[in-house]
């Protein structure tokens, strides 16, 4: 494996310091010159360093591969059982236990230096030997305050963990910025390329932490035919290749496409990354992060595995409120910056994202912990002005407006019994005839074209009552308000979406359920006046505080609102019916799920910083709701244009009452009533409603 060869030198000019800082480590698991509770902290964390040594030995002296399947599985476990089950709530990653065992002042600090830690298995793994002695010498002179506590140590503490991730935030933002667009960091695409994935040891080779779902996954796609794994493939690099194609944009200027996957899927991958070079394009897999400086909230961007814990991953969510402040903010944003100045011939060359999603696993609604970090007002502003202005660092190095993207998802085995026949399924609902709907969809669009503005009424217990205001069209015989989409970037096929016009849109969106970024929401209510959130709630927790924060800090992502950034209606009914046939409907993923009923995307538009790019539906009329009155800031006022972010809230179609588009004299074209397809033309997609 050539990466293993990438190090070499730089990991031997920190030697020394590495065996140095292992040395004392080793030595503070027998000492007791720091008094309880904190001894036994520290001896804690002694103990995994050396756990974490043995890993990198056994990798630099490539012993992972001689080791049987049990080996590896026992190895696993034991860098990761101290957050997994009941073991978490005595974790000192728990910053509940952190704070009732060492006080809630230390315990918040001590919980976030256990967490970033954690990391140090990954460089273990990769053998990054700088990234990890850096933080070893961190844990070194923590421990060195309170060796000699007293009323200064908070500060000296606190005050050594800011200037770490200030210090070094060029160093751990740059290595993010090469994994995304640095082909050379190949750690994984040789861990997929050159392994026996018939030999599921090799699952063991990432560092990540393995379930069931991974294991199954792979032991599921190592019985699928190759022709089978080859069309799957084909299908996922396909849609990217029409995406380009769809928005008239040059993918022979490109050279790099960044897959992101979970573990297990390996077989697939494989053949992904083939397709993706005869393409010209060469991949690059980076790993979800790790650390507080690049880590986007809870969510994992890149390739991963089932996660060990979420209550873990989303107790630790924040954990940059401990040092973010406005001089935090310019540093994170200066490294970002130099990095992608430093390699800038590669990011020109970045063709966007490949996305492979999952679905499946056990529905997840968070405890929401006193004893976590959060953001301040302050901070939450710093937070959504960072991410305002990352954007456009990233626009002017990366040329988002010259990249596309494809997602496409499949089930997990934790799905349950009937996985093999979900995954069946999933494959069909993937690979729908793309003329069939667009056709179809033609009649919508159609119907919708002539619209003033459509009315979304709810039944039952959903009371969505919705009015959506439409871009007015100059020139129908040429133009279009929505866009006819079929399976290319967005796999499987079937919706037609716009960007509404703010002033007028207004009224409740209501879902009783959903699942969204991994957090499940219960009675989720927004209301909207001319476009924009005005009011929130759920019911997910007693105190309504508690409600608004949850969504304020997950769904809004901390900024004080977001305008209704899209307006689509699903159509593939086949998907909808798959989801209530296998009673799955609350675990599909948002990329499904927006196809099995109207979806209002709360956040930017579709065609977020591409807004010049003329863009075609198939019967050749440009389609010209590109913007909104947000959108078209980025004129005259750019830093008040996006908020980047963009969440998909789908109705299901028995939660439909009606939806009718009503032109300008009063008169209404209904498309959905009492949850089947009226508009002519559209008929057959009841079809699937019907079969039993």
């Amino acid at each position: 494996m050539k990466y293993k060869l990438l190090f070499q030198e730089e990991n031997e000019a920190i030697r020394e310091r590495y065996e140095l800082a292992m040395e004392r480590i080793g030595l503070m698991e027998q000492e007791t010159s720091v008094k309880e509770p904190f001894q036994l902290y520290f001896h804690k964390m002694a103990a995994f360093v050396r756990m974490v040594k043995n890993v990198v030995t056994m990798v630099e002296e490539d012993r992972m591969s001689s080791l049987s399947l049990k080996e590896l599985q026992a190895l696993n476990r034991t860098l990761y059982e101290d957050i997994t089950g009941e073991n978490y709530y005595v974790s000192y990653a728990n910053p509940t236990y952190a704070c009732e065992q060492l006080g809630e002042k230390f315990g918040k600090l001590l919980s976030f230096l256990t967490t970033e830690l954690r990391g140090l298995i990954i460089y273990a793994y990769e053998s990054k030997l700088y990234e990890l002695t850096i933080y070893l010498e961190l844990l070194i002179e923590i421990y060195n305050y309170f060796e000699e506590e007293d009323e200064y140590t908070y500060k000296d503490v606190k005050r050594a963990i800011y200037d770490f991730m200030s210090d070094y935030c060029e160093v751990l933002m740059t290595d993010r910025v090469r994994e995304l667009i640095d082909t050379d960091l190949s750690f994984a695409k040789d861990i997929i390329m050159d392994s026996e994935l018939s030999d599921l040891r090799y699952l063991y080779q990432f560092g990540e932490y393995i379930t069931e779902n991974e294991i199954k996954t792979a032991e599921f796609l190592n019985t699928l035919p190759e022709d089978q794994l080859q069309a799957m493939a084909n299908t996922f690099t396909e849609g990217y290749r029409l995406g380009f194609v769809a928005n008239r944009l040059d993918l022979s200027k490109k050279g790099t496409v960044n897959i992101r996957y979970q573990i297990g899927f390996e077989k697939m991958v494989r053949y992904a990354v083939i397709n993706f070079k005869k393409l010209g394009l060469e991949p690059t897999i980076y790993r979800a992060a790790y650390n507080a400086v690049n880590k986007m909230q809870h969510l994992k961007i890149g390739y991963h595995a089932t996660s060990p814990n979420k209550q873990y991953d989303y107790d630790h969510r924040y954990d940059i409120g401990l040092f973010m402040d406005k001089a935090f903010k310019e540093r994170k944003l200066e490294s970002l910056k130099a990095a992608l100045e430093q390699y800038k011939q590669k990011a020109d060359l970045y063709a966007g994202p490949a996305v492979i999603e999952v679905f499946g696993e056990e529905l997840f609604a968070p405890e929401d912990k006193k004893e976590v970090v959060k953001l301040d007002k302050r901070q939450q502003k710093l937070y959504v002005d960072y991410y305002k202005e990352d954007n456009f660092i990233k626009q002017e190095y990366l040329k988002m407006d010259e990249t596309s993207f494809t997602i496409i998802s499949y089930p997990v085995p934790e799905i349950g019994k009937d996985f093999n026949e979900i995954f069946a399924e999933t494959v069909k609902v993937n690979t729908l005839e793309s003329e069939t709907y667009r056709k179809i969809q033609q009649y919508i669009i159609d119907a919708l074209d002539q619209g003033d503005y459509v009315h979304i009424l709810g039944a039952g217990t959903n009371h969505t009552d919705i009015k959506v205001m439409l871009y007015p069209l100059q020139d129908s015989s040429k133009e279009t308000i929505f866009e006819n989409c079929v399976a290319d970037v967005n796999i499987p096929v079937g919706e037609v979406f716009t960007s509404p016009v703010l002033k007028g849109t207004k009224g409740v969106l209501h879902v009783p359920k959903i699942y969204l970024h991994d957090l499940e929401y219960r009675e989720l209510e927004l209301i909207f006046e001319d476009g924009k959130t005005v009011e929130y709630s759920c019911k997910n927790f007693t105190e309504e505080a508690k409600n608004k924060s949850f969504i304020k800090e997950n769904l809004l992502y901390s900024q004080e609102y977001l305008p209704l950034g899209e307006f689509a209606i699903g159509t593939n009914t086949t998907a909808y019916m798959m989801g209530k046939k296998f009673d799955i409907a609350p675990r599909l993923p948002i990329l499904i799920a927006e196809k099995t009923g109207p979806h209002f995307a709360i956040g930017d538009t579709c065609y977020k910083m591409s807004e010049e790019i003329k863009v075609f539906n198939p019967d050749g009329k440009e389609i010209v709701a590109r913007d909104n009155e947000i959108s078209l800031l980025r004129k005259t006022e750019p830093g008040k244009a996006y908020f980047n972010c963009h969440t998909d809230i789908t109705l299901p179609y028995d939660e439909i009452k009606e939806i009718a588009v009503y032109k300008k004299d009063g008169t209404s074209i209904p498309i959905i009533q009492a949850a089947r397809f009226v508009l002519k033309g559209t008929e057959v997609l009841n079809e699937a409603f019907d079969l039993k």
